[in-house]
């Protein structure tokens, strides 16, 4: 029997690009024999203490809102519907460009199946230790300088991959073989180079 790679995915809803990489990684899900555990990061809490203009600030208590909603279906329904919110809530972002408010947590849980009273939860900070402890553990795991997305394979883990548009099919599982093999060698860190695009939604 084959031993399913095991992989985490640690995602903020109002990253456009972390939500490129997932579409990407679950494009590699029908391809390779990997289990992906999906998990809340919060960009609200990685700048909370850092110099930057006040709108970019301020727009970041987005982050909370979306981290709240996801941390409500999780308590509530287990873990099996953290992707499908973490979809529902990013498609209406980045593809549908919709607001983020009250209306867009409705729609996304309704569209789930889940109760549309827990978009009230946006406005929760009960929520903010859950959302903070999972953040901690993908930060933990590469370091403090980084954003999202995170992915852990095997327990270890790497800030990307950024890639513009998402690959389909087996150009997306040869991408997903070369990181394995990369997050294989203890001692590699860093790969780079700068963007010439922005994110490519199909």
């Amino acid at each position: 029997m084959t031993t399913k790679t095991k992989a985490e995915f640690w995602f903020d809803p109002i990253c456009p690009w972390a939500f490129m990489t997932s579409r990407w990684i679950l494009e590699v899900e029908k391809l390779r024999d990997v289990e992906i555990t999906w998990s809340i990061f919060s960009l609200g809490h990685l700048n909370k203490d850092r110099e930057m203009p006040e709108k970019y600030k301020s727009s970041l208590q987005n982050s909370w809102f979306c981290g709240r909603v996801v941390k409500a279906v999780e308590d509530k329904y287990g873990t099996d519907k953290v992707l499908p919110i973490y979809t529902a809530i990013s498609n209406r972002i980045h593809i549908e460009k919709e607001a983020i408010k009250e209306d867009l947590f409705r729609a996304a849980l309704t569209e789930i199946g889940a109760d549309p009273e827990l978009a009230l939860e946006m406005n929760n900070d009960k929520w903010d230790s859950k959302i903070v402890e999972s953040h901690s553990r993908g930060i933990k795991i590469v370091g403090d300088d980084v954003g999202t997305p995170i992915i852990a394979i095997e327990g270890v883990g790497f800030f990307g991959p950024v890639i513009s548009p998402a690959p389909k099919g087996e150009d997306a599982a040869k991408l997903w073989d070369g990181i394995v093999l990369a997050a294989s060698y203890p001692g590699f860190f860093e790969l780079k180079r700068s963007r010439t695009v922005g994110p490519i939604f199909d």
